[in-house]
């Protein structure tokens, strides 16, 4: 029987299935766990913005010799926990400061555009700078070039 410690000493029994027990399956990495390479005794207080793995050699410093062992030691896998990490690194410089500006609003409300821009790329054709030379060269407008390339 497993049994919870209260601050006045008082004893209080737990469920046996809340008991920690070393006869369950570790599962490392899941929703909720620390990762693998995490100590808290050396590491000191969780950040989910810093990698606790063990230390690569950045992709500037590595030779041309060496760049395809090196990316032979990437993994898909890592792809999300990076992405992660970078949010996170975001979060901590623009949003969770204790005096915000308008900087995280706007980089997502650009960075939005620029995600829709991508989606319809294809829609848009009518703004592309070739159609629009076209269609004024076509119609024989009294347009002057000068004001198309701005000289």
């Amino acid at each position: 029987m497993c049994y919870e410690v209260r601050r006045r000493g008082t004893k209080r029994s737990i469920p046996p299935f809340l008991c920690p027990s070393t006869d369950w399956p570790v599962v490392k990495m899941g929703f909720g766990e620390y990762p693998v390479d995490y100590n808290p005794k050396v590491h000191g207080p969780y950040d989910p913005a810093r990698f606790y793995g063990k230390a690569d050699t950045p992709l500037g410093q590595v030779k041309l010799g060496e760049v395809s062992s090196w990316l032979a030691r990437r993994s898909v896998a890592g792809i999300p926990s990076a992405v992660s990490r970078a949010f996170w690194r975001w979060q901590h410089k623009y949003v969770l400061p204790k005096k915000t500006g308008i900087a995280p609003f706007a980089q997502l409300a650009i960075g939005s555009m620029i995600v829709f821009y991508a989606i319809n790329y294809g829609k848009l054709g009518m703004f592309n700078i070739s159609t629009l030379l076209n269609r004024a060269l076509s119609y024989k407008t009294i347009l002057p070039l000068s004001l198309l390339f701005q000289i």
